[in-house]
């Protein structure tokens, strides 16, 4: 006998599930039904392609023993069951699909916590919310040695060795005394079918009952045990589309993404040609909580001909698409097929191709409110794919959406060419970190004036990438307002007419403001502000930051242009100002407030709230 502590995280979680998320208890019958069907189907697998277990006699099924003098229930199954070391790492260690993430992402809702168990993996760990006391007694395919691991979820667990005939795994659970309600045969299954009917193997219930044999003074009551199967057992996907309700839909995603939402849409798809699969995906309302992170887990299975292959591949589908959950069921991939020969395979190529299609076809379908949901759940996910997958790229342009500088919520490109003019077929856009310092710049005063529509893209770090590939949209021209001339309604010989009045005023700015501005100039592009910064498009720079991105690497400094409103006051009073040192703090003033309205820091912080409080000084 071993004893051991369980890591700090796995305590932290226990101490949960005992003392917090009591709002839906009956979950951990809904995690320990889906292990049990997650082993069987690893059994079910190396059985039709290890030869030494090719020849037993089995079929999968789950067990599920009511026990009410004992005040007990155990959930078993015929599965591939575990050895010492996988004891250790699946149910003593953190698991690697996320214990330490479920922990930070607790928001403290205990609903809303408890739904979060079976997406992160940690399902096993539920049952410490109904148990006083829990053991697993399990036994892998192939190995002689049965164990038991027993614990009461304080800090500590033992594994024994034990003798078990069958391979497979059985949790006993010791249930708390105000848990009796889950000795009762109608409630557990209750529980089953709302969560689990459509699990692919029978799950057979066990329980006492109590019958009256004979009549009068001569009746009898004994204590029968009975037995009955409480779920349908059909791989939903594999029933054809005509049988099935929306209903029947919604519990199977529920049951495969372990939780009570229903899903925002499915698709359920069925192939026939050169190649034969099947499909059944589905876009949940809400993202993932890893959906950014590199350990992120896959929520598709793959099957071959109704035998579970993995649902830890990666390359199923697009990695911009792992929000989806979801089946791929094929007949034509050997059953025998290895990770190395999944991602060289072209069969599975072209299922991906195909399933790709259709989900983003699915997605361009979404109208009102499930648009809206999918935009705020999934938006910068579409802009990944926009990058990574140029085969798709006119339907991922359908589908993403930008703010507007003139419309309410988001609108798609389409939206935009809608309204825009036809003549000149350019969507206009500006990039940054702030939406709000984006609707605030004084680059957009100019299009404001002229009521013309510019696109917010306030996801800089991946719109400064994506947005310059995408070139264009149905023959319109995307603009960056930062690098093009504004809309004006002054002819070229008027504006070179300006250029000349203020050309020692923007030559004296020069001076003073040295290699910290490329160039100092007039414009037509502002109406309320005195100043604003571009890059200067053409510097081989501009073209290069793009490609710096791409790579990961910081993007150099592009050098910025320095322009004045000269309809503004203070460019006119400027330009006959005579007090030099007055003159120089007003040069720098321009350029970082300027700056500041783009959301960047002046070059010296310090210097600029000198310059302003001794300019104010001067003015009081």
């Amino acid at each position: 006998m071993a004893k051991h502590q369980f890591q700090t995280e796995i305590g932290q979680l226990l101490k949960l599930m005992t003392h917090s998320l009591y709002s839906n208890k009956e979950i951990f019958i809904r995690e320990l039904v889906s292990n049990s069907s997650d082993a069987i189907d690893k059994f079910n697998y190396i059985k039709l392609t290890d030869e030494k277990f090719k020849d037993e006699n089995w079929s999968g099924k789950i067990n599920i023993n009511l026990d009410d003098k004992d005040n007990s229930l155990t959930i078993g199954d015929n599965g591939i069951g575990m050895n010492e070391q996988d004891l250790m790492d699946n149910l003593g260690t953190i698991a690697k699909s996320g214990t330490k993430s479920f922990i930070e992402s607790l928001t403290g809702d205990a609903k809303k916590d408890s739904n979060l168990i079976g997406q992160f993996g940690v399902g096993f760990y539920s049952v410490f919310m109904v148990a006083e006391h829990v053991d697993v007694i399990t036994k892998k395919a192939g190995e002689e040695q049965a164990y038991k691991f027993s614990t009461d979820g304080t800090g500590e667990f033992e594994i024994t060795p034990v003798t078990k005939e069958e391979h497979g795994t059985v949790i006993y659970i010791k249930l708390k005394d105000e848990e009796k309600e889950f000795l009762s045969k109608w409630r557990v299954e209750e529980v089953v079918k709302k969560y689990s009917n459509h699990i692919a193997y029978p799950i057979m219930m066990h329980f006492n009952e109590e019958v009256t044999e004979g009549e009068g003074d001569d009746a009898v009551t004994k204590t029968v045990k009975k037995s009955e199967q409480v779920n349908s057992a059909t791989a939903l996907w594999t029933l054809p589309k005509a049988t099935l309700k929306k209903e029947d839909y919604i519990e199977f995603y529920k049951s495969l993404a372990h939780g009570d939402d229903e899903p925002l849409t499915y698709l359920h798809n069925k192939v026939e040609g050169a190649n034969e699969f099947t499909t059944l995906f589905y876009i949940p309302k809400k993202a993932p909580m890893d959906l950014y992170r590199a350990d992120y887990q896959s929520h598709v299975k793959l099957y071959v001909k109704r035998v579970f292959i993995t649902d830890d591949d990666k390359e199923l589908i697009p990695t911009y698409l792992r929000f989806v959950h979801g089946i791929i069921d094929s007949e034509d991939l050997p059953l025998n097929v290895s990770r190395e020969i999944l991602q060289e395979n072209r069969i599975l190529a072209n299922i991906k191709q195909n399933a790709t299609k259709k989900i983003l076809q699915a997605i361009k379908k979404l109208k009102g409110e499930d648009a809206e949901n999918f935009t705020k759940e999934y938006n910068k996910v579409i802009k990944e794919g926009i990058f990574q997958d140029h085969l798709n790229k006119e339907l991922l342009l359908d589908i993403v959406k930008y703010k507007s500088s003139t419309e309410e919520g988001t609108v798609s490109f389409a939206d935009y060419i809608s309204r825009g003019d036809s003549e000149k077929k350019e969507i206009y856009y500006i990039i940054g970190e702030d939406e709000q310092v984006l609707r605030n710049s004084p680059l957009l005063e100019a299009y404001k004036k002229a009521n013309i529509e510019v696109l917010i893209m306030d996801d800089k770090e991946i719109d400064e990438i994506v947005t310059p590939m995408i070139g264009t949209y149905k023959e319109w021209t995307l603009k960056d307002i930062t690098t093009i001339d504004a809309p004006d309604s002054k002819t070229e010989e008027e504006r070179e007419e300006i250029s000349k009045e203020f050309k020692s005023l923007t030559d004296k700015i020069k001076e003073v403001l040295g290699e910290d501005v490329k160039e100092v100039k007039t414009t037509t592009r502002l109406t309320s502000s005195p100043s604003c910064v571009v890059k200067d498009s053409s510097d081989p720079m501009a073209g290069m930051a793009h490609m710096f991105a791409q790579m990961g690497q910081a993007v150099p400094e592009i050098p910025l242009i320095l322009e004045l409103n000269p309809e503004h006051a203070m460019i006119q009073k400027l330009d006959k100002l005579e007090n030099s040192d007055m003159f120089d703090d007003m040069a720098w003033i321009l350029l970082d407030s300027a700056k500041l309205a783009e959301g960047l820091e002046p070059k010296d912080k310090s210097a600029f709230a000198s310059r302003v409080a001794k300019v104010a000084t001067e003015a009081i």
